[in-house]
This record gives structure tokens, sequence and C-alpha cells, in this order.
């Protein structure tokens, strides 16, 4: 509860907001309890929020009522430290002692290692994409409570309210609650695998990730067997027109760039 609070964050489709929390739990809390115990407690549809990106497009958040943030929050909690201590060292979103910056500066060290024909890859729209059951699939190989699963399973599903109109959802994780960026460095975790298993150079920054190697024709290699490998296991699409094979002079990581040093003695050294 107190994590919700000092989160602040906006109302969900009830209106009720954070500064509430307290009250709520003063008066409901063992009725509350009841319900999830009992696997009866069934959460509110989510509330869509269209952010515009800038070019005419927009991203879909999705914000759920504070009570249910709290609970997710509570999850969250206590199944993090079962999938973070596996997670991989080449993995920097969203996680404890690990930064947008170490990823930045992992990828400047492949580049002035001399891993520089990148392969950067942008998913589509990925947090609406993500598979339910092969995410549920993946939970349950570390979390072998039912209630858990069951309330993972219901928050997966639970509706979104987009323009007063509700719109079910079969697939997807909605950007705006506490469980998302586990769930997505969850699912991506099978990615990191299979980079690791390959013996490849990678940077993965939640759904931002890139492969850094030394040709050209490694780098289309591993492309195609990382697009057969998104699609075919993970049942994601990658976005051709974004992806593709850079070099560091027109690459970009995270919002940072590359610029050669000029200087004397450095040749193929390059800056941020």
């Amino acid at each position: 509860m107190h994590q919700v609070q000092k989160n602040h964050g906006s109302a969900g489709v009830d209106h009720m907001p954070v500064t509430k929390l307290s009250e709520l739990m003063s008066i409901d809390k063992e009725s509350l309890t009841k319900e999830v115990l009992s696997g009866n407690y069934l959460p509110q549809p989510i509330l869509g929020v269209k952010i515009s990106k800038g070019d005419g497009k927009y991203r879909l958040l999705g914000i759920p009522t504070v009570t249910d943030r709290m609970l997710q929050q509570a999850v969250l909690q206590v199944i993090n430290a079962r999938f973070e201590f596996e997670f991989s060292q080449h993995s920097f979103g969203f996680r404890p002692k690990k930064s947008l910056h170490q990823a930045v500066l992992k990828a400047q060290g492949y580049i002035n290692e001399g891993y520089q024909y990148i392969v950067d890859i942008d998913l589509k729209t990925f947090f609406d994409e993500v598979d339910h059951r092969h995410l549920l699939q993946l939970l349950y190989r570390k979390i072998k409570c039912r209630e858990t699963l069951r309330l993972i399973r219901k928050w997966l599903r639970a509706p979104i309210q987009i323009n007063g109109k509700l719109v079910k959802r079969r697939k997807g994780v909605p950007q705006g609650s506490p469980l998302s960026p586990l769930l997505s460095n969850i699912m991506l975790d099978e990615l990191d695998r299979e980079l690791e298993r390959q013996g490849v150079r990678f940077v993965r920054y939640g759904d931002d990730f890139s492969v850094y190697t030394k040709t050209n024709a490694t780098a289309r290699k591993i492309g195609n067997a990382t697009y057969k490998f998104l699609k075919k296991k993970l049942k994601l699409t990658i976005n051709r027109e974004k992806s593709g094979i850079r070099r560091p002079v027109n690459f970009t990581i995270l919002g940072f760039g590359f610029v050669p040093t000029y200087v004397k003695g450095e040749k193929g050294k390059y800056l941020q």
C-alpha cells in the first residue's frame, strides 16, 4: 500500500484517488483479503489512456484501479525475487541496481571492442502482443501457488475501457500496472537465454534490444535467427521498418547516439 501511495499515479475506472487507499483498507481490508484468498476477487476493468508519441501515433497505457495496483504491488514484492536472480546480466530494464545508463555503456563497450555491425530490432507493439498462455506457462515454472496464478490471470484478462467502451483482452500486458515490467522481463528472458546460447553480445532494456557482431554476414545470420525465434517461440512480431543492421554512426540506443572520437591512435572508437 505504501509503495502505491508513494508512486502516486492516476485514478482508474472507479475514479478513486491514491489518497483514499488508507481509508479503504481501514474499512474493507478483511473482506478484501477473504475475496483474494478464496479466489472470488474480480479485478475491475483497466482504464485505457492514449499517450501521443509525437509522430501521429500513440501508446496505449492501461491504468488499473488503486486497489488492483495495491494487490499487484503485493504480488510483485513476493514473486520478483524468484525470477530476478536468474535474469541475464545483459538485461538492464526495470531491475534493481540496473539502469538505462549501464545499458548504453555496455553498448558503447561492445562497439569499441570492434563489434560494429549492430542488429537493431524493434518489437512491434510488444506490450500489446504478449501471448497470455505462454506467459502463464513461464510463470508456472516458478510459482506453484494456485491462488497467485489465478489472480495474475484475472489481471491479464481484465477488459480495458477505451473512450467509455469496454474491450476484451486475450493478449498483451498493459503498460501502467506494477506487474507489467516484471512480466515483460519474464517473457523476454526467453530471448536472452536464446542469445546467450548462441554466444552473442547483446543489450536489452525492456523490449528494446540490440545485438553486436563483427561482420555484416554474422549480423544477418543472427538477425534472421532472432526473427524466427521471436515469431515461432514467443509469438512476437518485429517491426521491419524500424529494424535493421546499423553501423555506430547511424545507431541509437535508448535515445543515445555515438560519434567517432577522431583522436590519433583511437581509430574505430566512439563516444556517446
